[in-house]
């Protein structure tokens, strides 16, 4: 399938997925994966973007660009499906309709340019890099997540079956790559370098577990002692910071 198939299969796939997308986050699971996930992201960029302003690429319903607007000068987001943004301005966020490949910004126009579990369902990921750098202001940082095979995560997802996402639709019908910590480095901005790194998933074999009382504080605790540690690669979200010096 070409860019163009693949982009609207892409939007299809997460307007399918926006009717229940918060099924099992935000309000409707306090404590849960999800939310466990989204403060280790989110607590990720807060190092790099308090008081900056910043661009979610791939926002969705608005979950993390809400928090990013706690402690961001400015916070933006854009993303593919329209299902996924009637969500997000309910919310009062500022979004707009836009493909992670073509950004409808001027360059430097952001300090802080991030992308969340995006960039795996993007065949042209160079070109989606390339946009996020060129978007953002010399000096600032592109923070990017993606999905690691070398984890519990990348190996439950290659061996085990795909999962549902909306009637008639599962995790099957989208595009999705996998890059290791090693591979990422390959594909940094010209400019750029990796400064900082963390690992989300790592101890988490399945997101069942966190909703069994007796574990969820078990493998909270463990995900926030690990996330910044050695073990980093391990972690079936890979984070990377890179930064453009402005010299």
């Amino acid at each position: 399938m070409d860019a163009s198939g693949t982009h609207a299969s892409n939007k299809e796939y997460y307007n399918a997925f926006a009717e229940r997308y918060e099924a099992q986050r935000g309000d409707n699971a306090p404590g849960g994966y999800h939310e466990l996930i989204d403060e280790l992201e989110t607590d990720f960029v807060r190092r790099f973007a308090t008081d900056r302003a910043v661009l979610e690429v791939g926002c969705g319903t608005g979950l993390i660009l809400q928090r990013l607007s706690e402690f961001a000068s400015d916070a933006q987001g854009v993303d593919l499906s329209p299902g996924m943004l009637e969500h997000a301005r309910r919310r009062g966020l500022s979004v707009r309709e836009a493909s992670a490949t073509e950004l409808p910004f001027d360059d430097d126009s952001f300090d802080v340019t991030c992308s969340f579990k995006v960039l795996a369902h993007v065949p042209e990921i160079e070109v989606a890099l390339r946009e996020m750098a060129r978007v953002t202001r010399p000096g600032g940082h592109v923070i990017a997540e993606f999905y690691n095979p070398n984890s519990l995560r990348g190996l439950v997802k290659r061996l085990g079956p795909s999962g549902r996402i909306a009637e008639g639709a599962d995790e099957g019908d989208v595009y999705t790559r996998f890059d290791s910590p090693r591979a990422v480095r390959g594909l940094v901005p010209r400019g750029y370098r990796i400064v900082a790194a963390r690992g989300v998933r790592i101890t988490i074999p399945t997101a069942a577990v966190m909703r069994v009382p007796a574990l969820r504080g078990v493998f909270r605790r463990a995900e926030w002692a690990l996330c910044d540690s050695p073990l980093n690669v391990f972690g079936g979200f890979w984070i990377a910071a890179m930064h453009q010096p402005s010299g």
